[in-house]
């Protein structure tokens, strides 16, 4: 012992005590998903917090020289039937009884579950150092040790820091109907006990409104369960806002609805308002599930195999290589099932698992905030097989086998989602979110950090040329963007059983004006011809300006692929607006086939004998105010013909440069499409916007004809060196930094911010020597000029599928098919089976890969 002491003596100063803000990663490998429950446990850097499985740690002690790790090993608690026994002679864990986490009555965290045992390891002989060794140690080698082991015991991990924040669900503001609620005096006594629908005679999920006493059933969820809607119906035809649920009342309160203010809310006068139809609010026992009982049960079902299985079919669990389940960390199935399908595409398998050992072995001092080693983690996870086996016993219901009910044990990538997250207004939260704005935000991330060398979002790319021809001179103009996915309208009115579905109507409206419940609604059946016709038919242009007549006139603009990916994405366009702009989902089957032939829509380009629209721009307008000739006395020279000036600035339609803005494009960008379009509308600067996007200057500011750069700077004026290495110091190029500090006036602090709000146009410019291109790089060639994409064959076959359940994107649950095999696999987070039934017609996104004759 006295040799482990002088150990701890002679490394003292690298063992740190956690003060507030650090992070500490005591939950989850850097390099894999070994927690403290695996076998092994997880060792914590005593110095950086950075925790690792057992895999991994030495090659963390022989990169750094870092000796003292904590060992952390958790041991599942035994937990009986009985809710009273916790099993262990602790108090019983209570139920939830509160929609939130991290509060009093709401759910337990993870680690309450688990007995827990530290002690501290030294490298590279891994000898054991306990709590009960320190006491006969140095005082202050006791000290400094003892202090760090209990503050990382202490802290909170990232992982919980980030995923069980504090979150009340169940927050009520009172109704500000509440004080003034009309009520009227109809003689109505409402009974104790024995309530039925006054429409239906439903009998449970009853909801008396508080203004007539009227008793009537509750809304009907998008899976068929609930009631019929009577309620509602009623505050749309009555306007009398509260409803209290019968059942729900007790001496402590009722849950109040509030149709008005679409929420559950507060009635400050409840006891007074009930006594007015008879009801002792005293005397009520409660016989029915609250709300927030019903959404707690929801919560604690996330994920069930019930819930989306086909047809009611028994699947059988699949285990193995490639087919890992990932847990759900509260509405993250969106990211499992995206990152599922990437990770069967070989471009993904060969950047980030092929090359895993030099990807790790070049991370940076902290790997939990690399792109690279996060993604290369997860692929290794979903790929090995290493964590694709059966679950422990769950615990709750003994007799419950894992592997019949298909659970895994499965990765959880909390480090992987907080990374990818992080600074994003929607994935970094908790909510649903839409799975292809994330596939499309995902690639965008591996595009910024390929910017040489391997690109697997190559395998999507593809070119789409629009073509566009004014109607009044039939000359044409060809421009082509970049795209990663092709979204393909749904033709409703291009359905086979449009009589079913006409019929179905007419029996909802004669429903709706009896008060009868609504027949349930037929599925359109929407033939995948003409989704792909509805694609590729012309569309016309109003206030078209074309340069060959001068003037605005009508276009068709009809868009075919310029080239064909070796992996084709196709998203169903189920989501739209209705006419109250309330989002909605079509409920529609689209026979979509295993195999696609699109080479029939490849773009000819110009054709023989057909002219080209001139590319001249509209005449800008100048001030009315402005001498030209005066400016030109004293700024140009008699003999240019130019009437242009750096110091003319022309006049630009401010509402139309705002819808351009609102839509997402940068100002400058905008403010050159309405000055090259004339000002002649929101028509031709989107048209010029969608035409440009692809230039290396989009983003660029406007810099006027006869002027040769950037406002305030010449394209040799100098640019300050020191403000040049503090920008490469960042990670940018030379060549970058020195445009940023054009752009702006050479002013550091100006140049910083528009460099991050300039990106995806620094992306286009040629990698130089120097700063991120240089460190980052991954071969010493230079990209090609233009966007790269791969071309062939527009042959396809299915391979891979993602479907959503629920009325919205934004809520409800994805689960994804993959064909591995000839063998048809769904995904369903954690659970993993072969499918049965998989249904192709009721996807979301598809994806094709090429198929090579």
């Amino acid at each position: 012992m006295t040799e482990v002491s002088e150990i701890l003596m002679s490394v003292l100063s690298t063992i740190r005590v956690p003060r507030p803000g650090d992070r500490v990663h005591k939950d989850e490998c850097a390099f894999s998903f070994a927690s403290p429950e695996s076998e092994g446990g997880l060792y914590v850097c005593m110095n950086s917090f950075l925790g690792f499985g057992s895999k991994y740690v030495e090659r963390h002690h022989a990169k750094t020289g870092q000796r003292a790790y904590l060992h952390i090993t958790r041991t599942r608690k035994t937990q009986k039937e009985d809710d009273n026994n916790s099993g262990s002679g602790d108090p019983p864990k209570k139920k939830p009884t509160r929609l939130a986490i991290g509060i009093e009555g709401g759910f337990d965290v993870e680690q309450e579950q688990y007995e827990e045992e530290v002690k501290v390891v030294l490298f590279p002989d891994r000898q054991d150092v306990t709590s009960d060794d320190l006491a006969s140690m140095p005082d202050v080698v006791r000290e400094r040790v003892s202090l760090s082991m209990t503050g990382l015991q202490a802290a909170d991990s990232v992982s919980h820091t980030l995923q069980v924040q504090q979150w009340d669900g169940e927050v009520r503001q009172e109704s500000k109907h509440a004080a003034e609620l009309k009520q009227l005096d109809n003689g109505l006594k409402i009974p104790p006990s024995g309530w039925r629908c006054e429409v239906c005679d439903l009998q449970e999920n009853l909801w008396m409104n508080l203004t007539d006493g009227k008793v009537l059933c509750g809304r009907r969820y998008f899976d068929g369960s609930g009631g019929n809607n009577h309620a509602l119906l009623h505050f749309q035809q009555t306007g009398y806002p509260l409803a209290v649920k019968l059942g729900t009342i007790t001496p402590d309160g009722a849950d109040v609805y509030s149709y008005d203010e679409d929420d559950m809310v507060l009635d400050s006068k409840l006891p007074e308002h009930l006594s007015h139809f008879g009801i002792d609010m005293m005397t009520m026992e409660k016989t029915e599930r609250t709300m927030t009982e019903l959404e707690i049960a929801v919560n604690q079902r996330v994920g069930e195999w019930e819930v989306i299985q086909e047809s009611g079919t028994t699947l059988r669990p699949l285990w193995g290589p490639g087919l890992t389940g990932m847990k759900n960390l509260g509405n993250s199935c969106y990211l499992n099932s995206v990152m599922q399908v990437l990770f069967t595409i070989p471009d993904f398998q060969t950047k980030y698992v092929s090359n895993i050992d030099k990807i790790f072995n070049e991370a940076p001092s902290d790997p939990t905030q690399d792109f690279k080693t996060q993604v290369a983690k997860l692929g290794y996870g979903l790929l090995s097989g290493e964590y694709s086996k059966p679950a422990p016993d769950p615990g709750d219901d003994p007799n419950a086998s894992s592997e019949t009910r298909g659970d895994q044990v499965g990765i959880a990538p909390r480090m992987f989602k907080a990374l990818v997250g992080r600074g994003h207004p929607e994935f970094s939260t908790n909510r649903q979110q839409d799975a292809q704005e994330f596939l499309l935000h995902f690639i965008n991330m591996v595009e910024r950090n390929c910017r040489s060398g391997m690109n697997p979002s190559e395998a999507f790319r593809f070119l789409v040329e629009e073509k566009i021809v004014c109607q009044q001179s039939q000359k044409a103009k060809y421009t082509q963007r970049v795209d990663y996915i092709v979204q393909l309208p749904v033709p409703m009115d291009q359905a086979t059983n449009m009589e079913e579905l006409q019929e179905a109507e007419h029996r909802r409206e004669e429903a709706e004006s009896s008060g009868a419940p609504p027949p349930a609604a037929p599925r359109a059946q929407i033939p995948f011809a003409a989704c792909l016709a509805a694609l590729c038919e012309p569309e016309t242009l109003t206030d078209f300006w074309s340069s060959a007549v001068q003037a605005k006139t009508t276009a068709t603009k009809t868009t075919r692929f310029a080239s064909f990916p070796d992996h084709l994405v196709i998203q169903i366009k189920k989501f739209t607006f209705g006419l109250d702009w309330v989002p909605k989902k079509l409920d529609v089957s689209i026979d979509v086939p295993d195999t696609l032939d699109l080479s029939a829509l490849r773009a000819m380009g110009q054709q023989p004998g057909e002219e080209l629209l001139p590319e001249v721009a509209p005449p800008p307008l100048m001030t009315p105010d402005v001498e030209v000739k005066g400016i030109l006395g004293s700024h140009g020279n008699e003999e240019d013909d130019s009437l242009y000036s750096p110091l003319l600035s022309p006049v630009l339609d401010d509402s139309t440069v705002s819808q351009l803005c609102e839509m997402g494009f940068p100002l400058e960008a905008c403010r050159k499409a309405v000055y090259y379009t004339g000002n002649t509308g929101i028509d031709a600067a989107m048209n010029w916007v969608m035409g440009h996007m692809e230039d290396p200057d989009f983003s660029a500011p406007l810099v006027l004809p006869g002027s040769s750069s950037a406002p305030g700077t010449t394209p040799t004026e100098s640019v300050p060196e020191e403000h040049l290495a503090t920008i490469v110091s960042m990670g940018f190029s030379r060549d970058q930094a020195t445009r940023a500090l054009r752009a702006t006036s050479n002013v550091l602090e100006r140049a910083v911010d528009w460099i991050f709000s300039h990106l995806d146009d620094l992306e286009s410019m040629d990698v130089s020597e120097g700063g991120r291109s240089e460190g980052g790089s991954e071969a010493s060639r230079e990209p090609p000029p233009g966007p790269r994409v791969r071309d062939g064959p527009g042959k396809y076959e299915l391979f891979a599928f993602i479907s959503h359940m629920g009325t919205s994107t934004m809520c409800g649950h994805y689960v994804c098919h993959i064909k591995k095999d000839q063998q048809w696999v769904i995904f369903n987070d954690q659970k993993v089976c072969a499918s049965e039934k998989p249904p192709k017609d009721l996807g979301y996104l598809y994806f094709y890969r090429r198929v090579v004759e």
